[in-house]
């Protein structure tokens, strides 16, 4: 495994998402679903999952997949859900722009009747697939979809990153902690995008920072030629730029730098703060930063992940986030006594802590826990705090890495974001 504690790993405990990483956003809170059908006991768990495989977001895919093969295994050698051992079936939603294959590869997960949905992790792709499995009774869990919209987008929506407003928060405060005093800002137009934009303007101006470029403005995220853009920022004359976009950035990076803007005073966000080693020129960003929701992913569950996805993985992030999603997900079915859609969102809050309980780290310890009449808490890999009513976890790390002079990120400090449950 080449990237250990460099990777950004964030495992991104939370994040990302790039995700639409991260990303990207849909609606509005969506109260309960309209429409859905009954559910009926079962004692047979059946995993769903919805991976970037092609697309813009495809590094994502290989932590993610890693992670439900890892989460899977544990859980099968622990004895199962109720006693059986769970089933996966898999699709590639591709990303936002293929949304044609968003709904055929969610419809093709559907039709095999899941317990549970993990996946994507792109906002954007969730907008376009969420109400095929929520009216269904099939809660899904995202682990990197961070648009703001989406807390409170259905009782079966939950989520392991923290919505963009928190990170966002943090890359503004860091900004503003830097001394930055102006500011331009590039981003590419979906909600992601925008959504990451406007709380890091508004932390960032809260603070005393002058935006110079780029508070209105996005770009195209098919775009490719970034010669205008990069004159314009430059015509700015910000002391740093704050970029975020997705495989965009690495074009956008050099046409900054081919046009002599200071590409080593850059703020990135989960969705760029990768592995740029093979992809620009060496000391480009050093001393560039970026921000991932959650924590440094351990050299041993990194190990864990590449054995399991049985070849190298250059990145990490939302390898956490992934793991532990579909671990709550068992042990709601688990706790309710069946693996139906309905008995599992009913107490997915329940073992995530939000009742408090005796805490637990792993699936088997707190399969035992339940087996003798305890609640309980899961303190998995991301660090998260229990959902809150909107299904968020209630509160979240974010960390903050600095590239070195090989243009790869390393893990700085991590800080802890509040969630907002207005």
């Amino acid at each position: 495994m080449n990237i250990k504690k460099t990777s950004m790993a964030v495992t991104a405990m939370l994040a990302a998402a790039v995700m639409a990483l991260a990303g990207c956003g849909s609606s509005s809170n969506a109260g309960t679903d309209s429409g859905a059908t009954e559910t009926k006991k079962t004692d047979t768990f059946v995993l769903g999952g919805l991976w970037p495989e092609t697309g813009s977001l495809a590094y994502l895919a290989p932590p993610e997949l890693a992670a439900e093969k890892l989460a899977v295994s544990d859980i099968n050698e622990a004895g199962g859900v109720l006693g059986k051992d769970i089933t996966t079936v898999d699709a590639d939603t591709s990303d936002a722009d293929h949304a044609d294959q968003n709904s055929s590869a969610t419809q093709s997960v559907m039709s095999k009747n899941p317990s549970f949905v993990i996946g994507p992790a792109s906002s954007s792709v969730v907008k376009n697939v969420y109400k095929t499995i929520t009216t269904a009774n099939v809660p899904m869990l995202s682990m990197g979809a961070t648009s703001s919209d989406f807390s409170g987008l259905s009782p079966y929506f939950f989520r392991t990153v923290p919505p963009d407003s928190v990170q966002g928060a943090v890359l503004g405060q860091v900004i503003a902690q830097d001394g930055v005093k102006n500011l331009a800002v590039a981003v590419f137009n979906d909600e992601y995008g925008t959504g990451l934009r406007d709380t890091i303007v508004k932390t960032a101006e809260s603070a005393g920072v002058n935006v110079v470029y780029g508070k209105d403005d996005a770009f195209d995220p098919t775009e490719t030629n970034f010669s205008s853009i990069a004159t314009a920022i430059k015509a700015s004359n910000p002391d740093a730029i704050a970029i975020v976009a997705f495989d965009q950035t690495k074009a956008l990076v050099k046409e900054l730098a081919s046009q002599g803007v200071d590409t080593h005073k850059l703020y990135f966000v989960d969705g760029n703060t990768a592995d740029y080693s093979k992809d620009l020129d060496a000391g480009l960003l050093e001393g560039a930063k970026g921000t991932i929701p959650g924590v440094m992913a351990s050299d041993d569950f990194q190990s864990k992940l590449v054995k399991a996805y049985g070849k190298d993985i250059s990145t990490f992030t939302y390898g956490a986030e992934t793991y532990d999603g579909i671990i709550l997900a068992a042990l709601a079915a688990q706790k309710g006594g069946s693996a139906d859609g309905a008995t599992i969102q009913k107490n997915m809050a329940a073992v995530s802590g939000a009742n408090g309980g005796e805490e637990c780290s792993t699936y088997k310890d707190c399969v035992a826990a339940l087996k003798s009449g305890k609640d309980i808490k899961y303190k998995g890999l991301t660090g998260i705090g229990p959902f809150n009513k909107n299904n968020d976890p209630s509160s979240a790390n974010i960390g903050v890495y600095v590239f070195d002079g090989k243009n790869v990120p390393q893990f700085d400090h991590t800080q802890e974001g509040k969630v907002p449950t207005d």
